[in-house]
């Protein structure tokens, strides 16, 4: 049986198909919803996403389950297709934070790319990014001056790190940078995967007038080993669903303006 495909044969197996379907479309799912969505106990629910966790299919969370563990990210590729409607809400949202004639910084992450897909209608704007899915969607367009940022490529995901590239990235002074991250706890940090990738998000962020982090909603609460920072280095968080009270908390008190592209 394929850990991708559970076999359909009997309920509970088709319930994990849909369950895993579900996850992979939104990020996240929760047992309340499953359970009214299925027509089932909550305790069934758990006992779904406790055998799907075992599986390593999802990992699970207070009052749910999420697509990827604490440990390893997800493949860039299988991260375009999670969570699609709330970052095409999300880019239209931080993209009209942004004016024309404004430079910016664009780091490496699904939702930042579906950012820059909105900037395309915007003029006079200078881009400078260390993610080259972000150069190449941008690329040909009047009004985007661009600049690549240089250094080591990573294969996986196109992201340029490494010393070079936080050279590179201290010689500008920009207006926005724009940001993701792979977790963010409700105390306010934001966490990811790898270290090289922190890096040059701290440059990024240091050398930028104003920061825009961009998250969807099943990244809040969700485990990630590297500490990006917290969220004092933010003026805007862009995401789909309201806050959990304590993060929204933390953002209220570091004077983080809070936008849900809902």
């Amino acid at each position: 049986m394929s850990a991708d495909a559970p076999d359909g044969g009997d309920p509970a197996a088709e319930r994990h198909r849909r369950i895993l379907a579900l996850a992979r479309g939104a990020g996240r799912v929760t047992v309340d919803d499953l359970a009214a969505r299925f027509e089932v106990t909550p305790q069934t629910i758990r006992r779904d996403l406790n055998v799907l966790a075992r599986r390593a299919l999802l990992s699970r969370v207070h009052g749910g389950a999420i697509v990827t563990s604490g440990v390893d990210n997800l493949a860039y590729a299988k991260r375009r297709g999670v969570a699609t409607g709330a970052k095409a809400a999300i880019g239209a949202a931080a993209a009209a934070l942004i004016p024309n004639g404004a430079s910016l910084f664009i780091n490496i992450g699904t939702t930042t790319e579906a950012v820059a897909g909105q900037l395309v209608a915007h003029r006079d704007l200078l881009v400078i990014s260390n993610n080259l899915n972000v150069i190449d969607l941008l690329d040909g367009h009047d009004g985007i001056e661009l600049v690549v940022v240089g250094g080591q490529v990573r294969r996986g995901d196109r992201a340029v790190v490494g010393a070079l590239a936080m050279r590179f990235i201290e010689s500008f002074k920009v207006d926005v940078a724009l940001i993701g991250a792979s977790a963010i706890d409700p105390d306010g940090s934001l966490l990811d995967f790898a270290a090289d990738e922190v890096q040059v998000t701290q440059t990024i962020a240091r050398n930028a007038r104003q920061v825009i982090l961009v998250v969807d909603a099943s990244k809040v609460g969700r485990a990630a080993p590297v500490r990006v920072g917290r969220l004092d280095m933010v003026d805007y968080l862009v995401t789909d669903q309201p806050l959990p009270g304590e993060l929204l908390r933390a953002c209220h008190e570091h004077r983080v303006q809070v936008i849900e592209a809902g």
